[in-house]
Order: C-alpha cells, then sequence, then structure tokens
C-alpha cells in the first residue's frame, strides 16, 4: 500500500503563490510597504537589490499600507525593495539542548559554540493556560535568601516583580536566586541591557554553577524595538516548553521596563497617541497577555521573577503601577538600606507575597507578621528616635520595636554566596524578634 502522507505534509507547506508588495518609504524606526496582506505579528522578508535578504514582522496598518519593523537595523532598505509574506509568526527552538547556552531574541546562538542541536521550534506568541486550568499554587520554592523565604515566601508558579530604581542590587539578586532557588531550569531574558552588562551577569553574577542549569535570552539595548519585545515573549516560550513537560521552572525577565519602552518606540512609530508619561495605550495592553503566560499549568509551574525600573525610585510610576496590579507579589528594593550596606536590600514595609498566607504554615505567617510589625513601628518613629525625641516607656510597641530593629537589620544582610535553609532562616528571624505575642499599646 503507498502512503501519500508525506506528500500531503509537503503540499499543505507549499506556498503555490508569493503574496507580495514593495518598500514605499521609511519613517524612523518604520517601514511602510504596500504589501502584501498579512496578519499583525506575521513576518515577511524584504528583498533589496543587493540580494540582501532582511526578516520584517508586521506591526501596524495605515491606509492600505502595511508597516514593518525589521528585525535588525534600517540601513541599505530602499523604495522598491521587495516584500514577500512568509506566512508565519517569529518562531524560535525549543528543547533540553538550549540548557547553557545563551541565544538573541529571535532564538540564534551567540555564545560562540554553535548551532543548537536537534531542537524543535515554537512560536514566540501564545495564549496564557485558561483560567481554570491552572492547578493551585501549594509548594514553596526555596530561594536560599533568608529574608525572601521568611517574610516573602514565594510559591512554585507564583509571579513577583522586584521594584528599584538603578543601582540597587536587581541583577545581583536575580543571580543569586539562579544559582540557589530550587528550580529544575532557569530561563532568563535581559530585555535592553547594556553589552557590557551581560558579561558580566554571565561571569559575575550567575557564575558557572548558575549557567549549568539556565537559559539566557539576551537583547541589548542597541538592538532594534522589535527584537527587544520578542526576547521576552521568546523566553516565555522556552519556559513553557519546560513547564509542559512537567519541570519547576524560573522565569527571570530584566527588565519588564524596557520592554514596555520598547512597545512605546514601536507604537509611537506606527501612530500611536502617548498617553500616559509618553506610553501609547498598547505598552499597557501587551503586559497581561505577556505576564499571564507564567504561573501554574496543569502540569509544571513557571515562577516569574519581574524587575521593574521605578523612575527615581518612584513607587507610582505608570509600568510600576500597571505590573503591580498583575503580579502576585512584589519586592521593593530601598536606595537606603542599600546606602547602609544592606543587601539585599529589600524593604519590608513596601514589600508583599500575596500567597504567604496559603503557603506559610501559622507560626511562620505570624511570625513574618511581627517581624514586618516589629520595622513598621520602629519606621513611624525613627525621626524622634535618631534626634533623642523618642523617650523610652512611653509605648510598649515602639519599645519593643527599637531593641528588635538592629536585629531585624542583621537578619535582612545576607553575603553574596550564603546560603540559608528556609527552617534555618525562621529560626534567625524568631530569635531577631521573638515569639509573636499580643502587646497592649501604652
Amino acid at each position: 500500500m503507498i502512503t501519500l502522507s508525506r506528500y500531503h505534509a509537503a503540499l499543505d507547506s507549499c506556498e503555490p503563490t508569493q503574496a507580495s508588495g514593495v518598500v514605499l518609504r521609511v519613517v524612523g524606526l518604520t517601514v511602510a510597504a504596500s504589501g502584501p496582506s498579512m496578519p499583525l505579528g506575521d513576518t515577511c522578508a524584504i528583498r533589496g537589490s543587493d540580494s540582501h535578504e532582511r526578516i520584517a514582522v508586521v506591526v501596524g496598518f495605515r491606509e492600505g499600507e502595511v508597516l514593518l519593523q525589521p528585525i535588525g537595523h534600517l540601513d541599505g532598505i530602499r523604495p522598491g525593495d521587495q516584500v514577500v509574506a512568509l506566512r508565519r509568526p517569529l518562531d524560535i527552538p525549543v528543547g533540553p539542548a538550549l540548557i547553557g547556552r545563551i541565544i538573541d531574541g529571535v532564538g540564534n546562538p551567540i555564545d560562540g559554540r554553535g548551532p543548537i542541536p536537534g531542537s524543535a521550534r515554537r512560536t514566540i506568541h501564545a495564549e496564557p493556560p485558561p483560567a481554570l486550568g491552572r492547578q493551585p499554587i501549594n509548594r514553596i520554592l526555596e530561594t536560599g535568601l533568608k529574608a525572601v523565604d521568611t517574610m516573602f515566601t514565594i510559591g512554585c508558579g507564583q509571579r513577583m516583580g522586584i521594584f528599584s530604581g538603578s543601582g540597587v542590587g536587581k541583577s545581583t539578586l536575580l543571580g543569586e536566586m539562579a544559582k540557589y532557588a530550587k528550580a529544575q531550569v532557569n530561563v532568563i531574558a535581559l530585555v535592553g541591557e547594556r553589552g557590557r552588562e551581560v558579561s558580566e551577569f554571565v561571569d559575575k553574577v550567575l557564575g558557572p554553577a548558575g549557567m549549568r542549569k539556565s537559559v539566557l535570552i539576551v537583547a541589548t539595548s542597541d538592538r532594534p524595538a522589535i527584537e527587544r519585545l520578542s526576547a521576552a515573549y521568546a523566553a516565555h516560550t522556552i519556559a513553557e516548553h519546560f513547564r509542559d513537560a512537567g519541570l519547576d521552572v524560573l522565569l527571570m525577565m530584566d527588565s519588564v521596563t524596557r520592554f514596555c519602552q520598547a512597545q512605546r518606540e514601536i507604537g509611537l512609530a506606527a501612530g500611536e497617541p502617548p498617553v500616559t508619561r509618553g506610553y501609547p495605550p498598547s505598552s499597557f495592553a501587551i503586559l497581561p497577555r505577556l505576564l499571564e503566560r507564567a504561573g501554574t499549568g496543569m502540569i509544571g509551574s513557571i515562577t516569574g521573577l519581574y524587575t521593574i525600573l521605578t523612575d527615581g525610585d518612584d513607587e507610582s510610576d505608570p509600568v510600576a503601577d500597571a505590573v503591580r496590579a498583575i503580579l502576585d507579589g512584589h519586592l521593593f528594593l530601598s536606595r537606603r538600606l542599600a546606602g547602609l550596606a544592606v543587601y539585599p536590600a529589600i524593604d519590608p514595609t513596601l514589600s508583599v507575597s500575596r500567597l504567604l498566607i496559603d503557603l506559610a504554615d501559622t507560626n511562620a505567617y505570624r511570625l513574618a507578621l511581627r517581624a514586618r510589625e516589629m520595622w513598621s513601628e520602629y519606621e513611624r518613629v525613627r525621626d524622634l528616635v535618631e534626634v533623642g525625641a523618642y523617650r523610652k516607656g512611653a509605648d510598649a510597641r515602639v519599645d519593643q520595636a527599637i531593641i528588635a530593629y538592629p536585629k531585624i537589620i542583621e537578619f535582612l544582610k545576607q553575603e553574596i554566596g550564603a546560603v540559608s535553609t528556609r527552617s534555618d532562616s525562621l529560626a534567625q528571624l524568631l530569635q531577631a524578634v521573638g515569639p509573636a505575642a499580643a502587646v497592649p499599646r501604652g
């Protein structure tokens, strides 16, 4: 019996006719073409008279024209160049062969170790898991960081934001979690970073121990906006592949702010109006579609850690506000604590894990609340204490907080490379703040 399945597959994948158009003009970062008719997000090839082919992505339409963003620079594109539809969205390699490798935003290896062997391919765009198709988050992900594991416990499949200004220790915090968190695979997206910082992150922050179980997706600040966007989507696609295989994945993205800035460049170039501090509506509309892709599935989990740059340490930054409303908790890094040499500089009063009550047992939950209460009480009267205006005995809670505050500071400090189990961390926190007990106000 003759099987015709391979011929049917060939017929399904062939393109009998090529849909094409021509480049009309280039305006800013956008190429306007006369066609072909393609859906948003599809790719096409721009073929010049020099036989050089550039891949571009459809980002919009205007008055019968197709608006394209090339993956790469615009140099060399001229009016009349042919635009040919490729009839597919961007896709990237996925699979175990990616572990230990570094790729760019469109899936090409950039670590000098040659092509990625035996990898399947998967489109970078996907729908989040259905709301009723997610397993509950009921397992703790130990990170090895005392403050996180006790006061802001993270669960497998939770999504947390790390908010701070520049230079307060976000990258170092990510590197420590990548090395010591009890996840099976790390997927790390560096979006819009300086080229120098990428090699420093790989060599110094992540190190060989972290790299052995990590996949890095890199799109530096000099890369086109469409590639910086693609790096974020690609990281989620790779994480989804490992989650679908039943693994617990730790997904890190640095940073969401630069992801939104890339979309701002694309949106403004396509004619969107700026509405909030220069951001067009699409910069905020794409956030839920991206961030909701992390979390639990029917099997496996993606624990998401997303960094957000707060402009001038402003907690009400529009990107920070939008992300905080979507995620399951947030860690705020304090410049004041960093100035006191407290690393990681996590501010207990501004940080929260929305799943702490579900993940921690009763004693651990009460201990975390007591530590935050002691910190808040001290912060309330810190100015009075520092100038000597507070009189001991005026408030019993404040008296306890003054004693506990330096102990909590010492607890929060953790040297780079120092790892603590959660049980040991809870014991240290208990020693710092004492058991939870009702203390009447004086």
